[in-house]
């Protein structure tokens, strides 16, 4: 059964980005668009952004790169990120981001997978990225420092100003134009995926991909009142989202140029950084992730700020919980609405459509264009009601893993059905809702058990501040384990075995937290909001290891 979307198909552009963002006979923005949350008067219009996008473009051209080169960015957030993003793609290169996070083996492993030919680097990561160069045979000429402000030589590394095209010169760059068909095969940017499993993978994604996305996006965002510049709302948002990350991007970049939304951009994210911003710049509509309304909810500093301002939430990257989204809405009398992506859909393929208020959890309704099957274990199909692994297919499915053949067969068939390993269920009326990621599945006497699910119901403890679910093999067999994170105010006030007690009124049998409850400091996630469930499974290998050692111990005395 294949399920379709109920919007009308849209016509989706068939150019490039910058045509499309920058359309022939259309005058560029005056308005502040990319704002520093810290200090609103460094800011950068549309019009400012095309000059400095020009000079790039050109600046990369001269530099002898050519049309398919990767230039690849490492650098914290802040509002001259789209001039990179953009002005790469405008020469007709591959926009690749890296997580400032990484180390220098994985940033070497970025730099040696996409070829790239050229690296832009802030200056806190410039160590890291030399010595990433330097092992992946980069020439440091190469290698340039990039920032929202000048910086001086360092390491002999200059400022990314010594490649910019005067101002003048550049005012005539026309970037490279494409055909429909050159729009839909031609890559604009490799964003890698989590890596929850090996190394990460780049996905490439195209400019007809990210046009797709952007316009699914603009109808599902204003589906009770359609979007049109004389009636556009009066919107606010905080950029606070990685910008090498497809989440970010789409909104902070895309949809803040497409929609002349102004966005207070983020250095990096701190709680109370971030209400403070919501508070003095009266933001109007936030996008995050899960672990941000766990923080709404349970953190002190919540009640310190007014961010009454905030009419609607998009959340996504991660399962939301239905309790949460219900609290959070209640408590803050705002409207939470989920949607749902992976990197491999450019962003987004699933949203609870705009205007409607939904309390139940679900992630939403097929984006336009969009067409779902759901799968079983043996590859069959299985309709309304029944679970089963999410494939997607449409104009915004990208074009497979960068120079990796077998993943992207394995991935995507010969059909562009992409194999998305989240399991969901859907209803009559196609709302979707998502059971969890199919191999995290934990399986206790045959019976499978969802993580997102015990995770869920461990948040509505109140020493809980944050969970993770699990399973550990013991004796054989797999038992559902979870690191929990508890509220600083409970510290020294509960233990890990209540807790374990107290979940046993509220799961089914099979479903009890056998494995057993550990308290840690913190659950890992990636900048995206997402579990990482791969370091999951390592704590639970070490512990079950540890605990096996243990019984043998016992056993000898």
């Amino acid at each position: 059964m294949i399920f379709t979307s109920p919007f009308p198909p849209l016509d989706i552009p068939s150019t490039n980005v910058l045509s499309y963002l920058f359309p022939d006979g259309q005058e560029p923005s005056d308005e502040p668009t990319w704002i520093d949350s810290e200090d609103p008067s460094h800011h950068l219009t549309p019009r400012q952004l095309l000059g400095w996008v020009r000079r790039l473009a050109f600046g990369l051209e001269r530099l002898g790169l050519q049309r398919g080169d990767v230039v690849l960015l490492c650098t914290p957030n802040h509002i001259f990120v789209p001039v990179a993003y953009l002005g790469i793609v405008g020469a007709g290169c591959i926009f690749s981001g890296a997580n400032p996070a990484y180390t220098v083996s994985e940033l070497r492993h970025q730099m040696e997978n996409t070829a790239a030919k050229l690296v832009l680097s802030h200056p806190s990561k410039l160590a890291d990225v030399l010595a990433a160069a330097d092992a992946a045979g980069l020439p440091r000429n190469r290698v340039f420092q990039f920032s929202d402000t000048h910086c001086l030589a360092s390491k002999g590394i200059p400022d990314w100003a010594a490649m910019l095209a005067p101002p003048d010169e550049a005012a005539s760059y026309r970037w490279p134009t494409l055909s429909p068909r050159e729009a839909a095969e031609t890559i604009a940017t490799i964003n890698y995926s989590s890596g929850t499993t090996g190394l990460p993978k780049g996905v490439c994604v195209s400019h007809r991909n990210l046009l797709a996305n952007v316009e699914q996006t603009v109808v599902m965002r204003y589906a009770e009142r359609p979007f049109a510049f004389e009636n556009r709302p009066a919107e606010r948002w905080v950029g606070f989202l990685p910008l090498y990350h497809a989440y970010g991007q789409l909104y902070t970049m895309f949809m803040a140029i497409r929609l002349r939304v102004p966005v207070y951009v983020m250095r990096e994210f701190r709680y109370e950084d971030f209400l403070a911003a919501v508070a003095r710049y009266r933001i109007t509509s936030l996008q995050v992730a899960p672990p941000i309304l766990v923080m709404l909810a349970k953190r002190p500093e919540t009640a310190r700020y007014d961010i009454s301002s905030v009419r609607d939430v998009l959340c996504g990257a991660a399962p939301l919980s239905r309790d949460l989204q219900n609290e959070c809405q209640r408590r803050f009398n705002l409207q939470i609405n989920q949607g749902w992506g992976m990197t491999e859909v450019t962003c987004g393929a699933l949203h609870v459509p705009g205007g409607v208020r939904d309390d139940t959890g679900s992630v939403g309704q097929l984006d336009p264009n969009c067409e779902c099957r759901l799968i079983d274990d043996d590859g069959r199909d299985v309709g309304i009601g029944s679970p089963g692994e999410m494939l997607v297919r449409g104009p915004n499915v990208c074009l497979g893993y960068w120079r990796n053949e077998a993943a992207t067969r394995e991935a995507l068939d010969a059909d562009g059905w992409l194999r998305t390993g989240d399991v969901a269920v859907c209803d009559d009326r196609g709302y979707f809702w998502i059971v969890d990621r199919k191999k995290e599945l934990i399986k206790v006497n045959a019976l499978q058990v969802a993580p997102a699910e015990l995770e869920a119901a461990l948040l509505e403890n109140e020493h809980v501040a944050d969970a993770a679910a699990v399973g550990i093999t013991l004796n054989g067999e797999e038992k559902p384990r979870a690191y929990v994170a508890i509220q600083d105010a409970s510290r020294g006030r509960v233990t890990p075995e209540e807790i374990q007690r107290w979940m046993e009124t509220r799961v089914a049998k099979h479903k009890r937290l056998t494995g057993g409850v550990v308290f840690v400091d913190e659950v890992p996630k990636l900048a995206s909001g997402k579990i990482q469930r791969k370091v999951m499974r390592e704590w639970a290998k070490r512990d079950a290891e540890a605990l096996g050692s243990e019984r043998v111990e016992r056993a000898r005395l």
